[in-house]
């Protein structure tokens, strides 16, 4: 199915490296780019160069090796900070520099302590800047979710007058429920007035668990870009999950009717090389890249997928590059489950047998978490 291209911001060398623990060497950074890059995403945020000499390093060098991706840095609105972060992605294939900038009045009251107006002033100047070196600029005003939504619409068309090409929506604390980001959306569609084709981008954060929600929704209402990091880790509790936004609209494309070009078969690897990088495991039931993810241990369930394997799956997790399914034989397990198991292992029972060593397998896992493959062959060889 045809429909709106979707330009998906991976960030997870950026604000994923800010999740406690998941630091990187300027090495493993340059490592997992290239997986990004083999996986297809649009945009890389190598990182925020002016935090540390070793950032610096690190950013320059994924700029200099990554030539299938756009390369973006992150930058304060300092003029010193954009001139470093230019320095830093200047050699890049298709350099990008994002500016960040407090805008909610909370955060102009309690962080910056400057005015409305200063921040605009700010704004103008840092775009500006930015501009003399390259005409690919982004603008994030921070904690877009609780700043005044006029505010928020007249900064971001000073941005856009000031040269950004990019603008995004930001929930930076992930304040937002999905009805009102998508009203967000809306509103700033309609009300930045010189929007036209200029991408509107954004980047939600989980705290209430609902960043791919938020993602999905400012999809609906027709925004370009979306910023995403593998396995969700990211500040505080971290980001929309690139596996769950990427392999949502691919499965529902019927209601999103979106083009993308990342490569799904993919998405578990670099899932997986990001775990051998930082020492992050995910979750077991972690949607698309979980342990569990493609597992079933209920007896319709597997009584179902022996049948045929969409009466349970909604997805292949050969789409998503994960192991093929498994069936967890326990207690919740059926005679049809149990038999499938027992045919693949060589044994050959007849009813009669299937029935007595169903019960006693059931027995067994009353007082059991888990049951070894061994353990269920020696009730089998007892038949």
């Amino acid at each position: 199915m045809q429909g709106k291209r979707i330009f998906i911001y991976d960030t997870t060398l950026r604000d994923g490296e800010q999740s406690p623990g998941a630091g990187m060497m300027p090495d493993e950074k340059l490592r997992l780019a290239r997986q990004l890059e083999i996986l297809g995403v649009d945009i890389i945020e190598a990182g925020f160069p002016v935090s540390s000499a070793g950032e610096f390093i690190a950013v320059r060098q994924i700029a200099r090796k990554i030539r299938g991706c756009q390369i973006a840095a992150m930058t304060r609105a300092r003029i010193t900070d954009i001139n470093r972060t230019w320095e830093a992605v200047r050699e890049a294939a298709d350099p990008r520099i994002h500016i960040i900038l407090p805008a909610s009045d909370i955060l102009l009251q309690y962080q910056l302590r400057k005015s409305r107006q200063e921040i605009m002033e700010i704004t103008k100047m840092s775009v500006a800047h930015a501009r003399t070196y390259t005409d690919d600029i982004e603008f994030s005003p921070m904690d877009a979710t609780r700043t005044d939504k006029d505010f928020l619409c007249r900064l971001l068309e000073a941005a856009i007058d000031a040269g950004a090409k990019t603008v995004n929506i930001a929930d930076t604390v992930g304040y937002a429920i999905p009805t009102e980001f998508g009203e967000l959306i809306r509103y700033v569609s309609a009300n930045v007035k010189n929007i036209g084709d200029h991408i509107l981008s954004v980047h939600c954060h989980d705290d209430l668990g609902l960043a791919v929600a938020n993602t999905l929704a400012a999809v609906e209402q027709g925004v370009s870009q979306v910023k995403c990091t593998i396995n969700g880790i990211g500040e505080r509790a971290g980001n929309a999950a690139l596996e769950e936004v990427v392999m949502t609209l691919k499965t529902r494309n019927d209601r999103f009717g979106v083009q993308m070009r990342i490569k799904t078969e993919q998405i578990y690897k670099t899932s997986q090389l990001l775990t051998e990088i930082t020492g992050i495991p995910v979750q077991p039931n972690k949607a698309i890249v979980g342990a569990n993810a493609f597992a079933h241990e209920a007896g319709i369930h597997q009584d179902g997928l022996l049948k045929d394997t969409r009466t349970y799956e909604i997805m292949t997790p050969q789409s998503a590059g994960a192991p093929e399914n498994r069936f967890i034989l326990g207690k919740h397990s059926g005679r049809h489950a149990i038999r499938s198991y027992i045919e693949k292992t060589g044994y050959l029972v007849n009813e009669s047998q299937l029935d007595d060593i169903t019960t006693r397998f059931k027995g067994m896992a009353d007082h059991c978490k888990n049951i070894s493959d061994a353990e269920l062959d020696a009730i089998v060889k007892k038949k």
